[in-house]
């Protein structure tokens, strides 16, 4: 299971690479105008925009540190602040560094385009919550239901960008895209430190 999670992480940090330098080719330019198409003002999709909002993550991170911090699982506090909070940082940078236009619309909103923040911090900090209450569920019908959810509401806060007109496609597909790489990371380093400590007690 963890060789499938790895090596998702590893093909998805390539697609981003490559939307990264073909999202302007006649190919992923059809894509966003078909998927500008499909989506635009679709106002049910629309509404999943505010789970993604930046003061909503954060306050979900604040939830998630303070459930650790009660635990005592400090270690986990540093997890939720390497997914969510410098995983912000990182779309920042990658924004800053390619300078891609969002879509010309009337008030659009002035920051870069690629990376979607929504759907690289949404997937983010979806994950690292199906990821910590997963923890003591195992491989239970709970747990895939947890799964399950997250993945659910990632789709639709990424795709709320395309229907608002705020990012193109291969925007939301390379924040999923990035997001999920950034987040495979963390975990990689959550779980080795867990590893340590149960070998030290051991």
């Amino acid at each position: 299971m963890k060789k499938w999670i790895y090596s998702l992480a590893v093909i998805t940090l390539g697609l981003f690479i490559m939307l990264r330098f073909s999202y302007e080719t006649p190919t992923f330019m059809s894509f966003d105008e078909n998927l500008a198409k499909l989506l635009g003002g679709n106002e049910l999709i629309i509404f999943f925009h505010y789970i993604g909002e930046p003061i909503f993550v954060v306050i979900v991170a604040l939830i998630l540190v303070f459930w650790q911090w009660r635990k005592g699982n400090y270690r986990a506090i540093v997890f939720v602040l390497l997914t969510i909070a410098a995983g912000n940082v990182l779309n920042q940078l990658l924004k800053k560094w390619i300078e891609r236009p969002r879509p010309d619309i009337a008030d659009q909103l002035l920051s870069f385009s690629f990376p979607s923040g929504h759907s690289m911090t949404g997937a983010l900090y979806l994950l690292t919550i199906a990821y910590l209450l997963s923890e003591g569920l195992g491989r239970s019908k709970k747990a895939l239901l947890v799964w399950l959810v997250a993945i659910i509401l990632i789709c639709f806060i990424g795709l709320s960008r395309i229907a608002e007109s705020r990012h193109f496609a291969t925007d939301v597909l390379a924040g999923w895209s990035v997001g999920y790489t950034w987040f495979v990371v963390c975990m990689m380093w959550y779980e080795r430190g867990k590893k340590r400590a149960v070998e030290k007690i051991g």
